[in-house]
């Protein structure tokens, strides 16, 4: 199968660090040829206590969404994003309103269709079939399209038969995991129905069930999840989402005891990347250059990864407007930060934003400017250049400062050499680090030790 190469992608980004905190050196190169995807999982470890699969970029799952422009396919992806942080913002309100063995599985970033999710290849039922799934921290409940389709939408791979799966078993009314759902029914035959809505107004409604998964060599029985008989909205691609998130419903609080209640990814690169990155679940996925920073817990919503973000640099310098007050977590559940794979750009509360973009444009004042685009309103024309001056920015986090490559804030937005400065301000009192700023690292969640953590070149397994 033959791969498109676009524009976009003919751009990609080198950062060394200067001789001082104040700046990094930008190089621009191009990038090889890409090729079609041939996925084989493979371990990635001779321990036998842990499993990993290779991570892929979604540029080579869909080749044929090359056919729309970088320009519109990126355009696309923050439109989607900015609806994605929307809702989580909204649920945040909302919530606070309110009354075994270590193994691992291949992730790929969403870019080249115009979605900010990356995806994981895991094998589901008995005989295995292998499925592409949205890894998403922001959710919890694992499901994947199901036949019979009263509606599905396209994706990569047969969609799955749970008639032909011997270890498909349908959850019953009055089981206690159908009443853990937030949004559950019964049909006439005693099955439990879940419906999972997202705030860009996708769904999926189905029957609730139990599976095996399959990481290649390692199974995981009895996991529940979604079997979507109705599935609509802007999923792309993947069948179905695997849940990440820190609620007992997600594949963590589920199969959380059988790998020690850890896990970790590390985010290819979202404009292409020929070597492959892993997640791995179990001891393992701690690496020993990790910095870790404490979970908090919102008492009114256990879905999200909230951790304590004190202050920004900028240029070497602490921006004196971002105080921990301005992500500061009540006790009723508002405000706080999350890290979430499922969103593209950091958001930070307006004030915080402005504070920080305000530091950067005074360190990046011999820049040529250029027009905003989409979200950003910081933006540069790098064109004809081989090297640019950007001022540093760490991000200090509750007993760990994480210092950020250029390419995880300086963005390049089209062919023709724009890039913009990647983060963005919220209305909402809910900031988010996105998968973006999380590129190349580590991203360690260690729910026995109730910390996340952070460890730099961290897609090498």
């Amino acid at each position: 199968m033959e791969v498109k190469l676009i524009s976009i992608l003919f751009f990609f980004t080198i950062f060394v660090a200067a001789h001082s905190l104040q700046y990094q050196t930008l190089t621009l190169n191009s990038l090889p040829q890409l090729q079609s995807l041939s996925w084989e999982p493979q371990l990635s470890s001779d321990n036998e206590n842990t499993l990993s699969v290779q991570l892929h970029h979604v540029d080579l799952l869909s080749p044929s969404s090359f056919n729309a422009t970088p320009h519109a396919l990126f355009k696309l992806r923050l439109q989607r994003d900015a609806i994605r942080a929307k809702s989580l913002s909204l649920l945040s309100a909302s919530a606070a309103n309110s009354t075994g063995k270590d193994f691992s599985s291949s992730v790929i970033s969403g870019l080249s269709q115009g979605s900010g999710e990356y995806f994981t290849r895991i094998g589901i039922g008995t005989p295995t079939k292998y499925v592409y799934l949205v890894l998403d921290t922001g959710s919890d409940i694992v499901w994947i399209q199901c036949l019979p389709c009263a509606k599905c939408y396209s994706q990569s791979d047969p969609v799955f038969d749970p008639s032909k799966s011997s270890s498909f078993s349908p959850v019953t009314c009055d089981s206690p995991l159908c009443r853990r759902l937030d949004s559950s029914g019964c049909n006439n035959r005693n099955k439990c129905l879940y419906q999972v809505s997202y705030g860009d107004g996708s769904f999926t409604v189905g029957e609730y069930s139990t599976e095996t998964l399959n990481f290649r060599k390692t199974t995981v029985s009895n996991i529940s999840f979604g079997c979507g008989h109705d599935n609509e909205g802007l999923f792309i691609g993947a069948a179905g989402l695997l849940g990440l998130g820190k609620g007992k419903l997600s594949f963590p609080g589920q199969a959380g005891s059988r790998f020690g209640q850890k896990f970790s990814y590390c985010l290819v690169d979202r404009i292409g990347s020929a070597k492959p990155s892993y997640i791995v679940f179990g001891e393992s996925a701690i690496t020993r250059n990790t910095i870790f920073t404490p979970l908090l817990t919102n008492p009114k919503l256990d879905t999200f990864y909230y951790v304590e973000l004190t202050g920004i640099s900028v240029g070497g310098t602490k921006v004196p407007a971002v105080t921990p007050e301005l992500f500061k977590l009540d006790t009723e559940g508002n405000g706080g930060v999350i890290v979430d794979s499922g969103t593209s750009v950091t958001r930070l509360t307006r004030s915080g934003y402005i504070a920080v973009r305000d530091a950067f444009r005074l360190g990046a004042k011999d820049l040529k400017r250029a027009p905003n685009f989409s979200l950003f309103d910081t933006c540069y024309d790098l064109s004809g250049k081989t090297q640019a001056k950007v001022p540093t920015l760490v991000l200090h986090f509750a007993g760990a400062d994480v210092a950020l490559p250029a390419a995880n804030y300086m963005i390049p937005v089209n062919g023709e050499g724009r890039y913009c400065f990647g983060f963005a301000g919220t209305n909402g009192g809910l900031s988010i680090i996105g998968n973006i700023q999380q590129q190349g690292f580590r991203v360690v969640f260690d729910l026995a030790g109730s910390r996340l953590g952070f460890a730099p070149r961290g897609c090498s397994y």
